[in-house]
């Protein structure tokens, strides 16, 4: 008798930090099989001037977030100097529904988030919204790309939050759940996921083992450039939608 579940029989392994934990509840109601294999972690870059910093934040008419990592960082800050939301006069903008809904938590209000959850889609379409000359701080990790500071037509200040921190304790897990699965889909959110995973387990076993899937077009270019190929990317940059497509796929077949 077939399964009415879009996902029997298949095996998801998840390789971003814990946030994507969440993710599980819906594999599973699909009657997929979820793996947890971060292969990577953040971490909060604490300073003896996270005071003034924050200080400094209250002075920009914006404040960019393009990550929740970002989102918690900067909270942990918020928290350990006893301000909220209402300390910070300037507008919000931010990239993607997971980043917009930890402002929100924390009080604040999203006045800008672009069509597309991309860095460089959001420069394009945040000029026209941000004034002239706007005085912008962009809260960011140690990793994130210069997509924004050299391609937005003003002068962008930068505060970096967060460090991200490469795992390569879970390759043995990953080989495990490899070779005793026949049907596994590894997902990527990030481009230094991708560059963990191909040292640790495509180099030992190729990408072909498994079916990949993407969340956004900066880490299938990392994907691309691994020399590998992408099965799965949603037009929507989020998990929720990769795991859609995920299903289709399997309705494909």
């Amino acid at each position: 008798m077939q399964s009415n579940l879009p996902l029997e029989g298949k095996t998801i392994i998840l390789t971003g930090t814990s946030k994507t934990i969440t993710i599980i509840d819906d594999i599973t109601a699909l009657g997929g099989q979820a793996v947890i294999a971060p292969l990577i972690e953040t971490c909060e870059l604490i300073n003896s001037n996270d005071d003034v910093q924050l200080e400094s934040a209250r002075q920009f008419e914006w404040l960019i977030f393009t990550s929740q990592n970002a989102v918690e960082a900067f909270a942990s800050k918020m928290r350990r100097f006893n301000v909220n939301a209402a300390y910070f006069p300037g507008k919000i903008a931010s990239i993607g529904t997971k980043t917009t809904t930890a402002l929100e938590q924390l009080g604040f209000h999203v006045s800008f988030m672009p069509s597309i959850f991309s860095a460089d889609v959001f420069v394009q379409e945040f000029p026209s919204v941000a004034g002239n000359n706007p005085t912008c701080l962009f809260i960011r990790g140690e990793k994130a790309k210069k997509t924004l500071k050299d391609e937005l037509p003003f002068k962008l200040k930068e505060w970096t939050v967060y460090e991200t921190i490469e795992r390569h304790d879970q390759k043995q897990l990953i080989f495990e759940c490899i070779s005793e699965n026949s049907d596994v889909t590894v997902i990527f959110a990030s481009p230094s996921a991708v560059d963990v995973y191909a040292k640790d387990v495509a180099s030992v076993i190729g990408w072909e083992a498994v079916s990949v899937a993407v969340i956004g077009h900066i880490t299938e270019a990392a994907i691309l450039n691994h020399g590998a190929i992408v099965d799965v990317m949603p037009s929507v940059y989020t998990m929720q939608a990769v795991i859609e497509e995920i299903t289709k796929v399997g309705e494909r077949k």
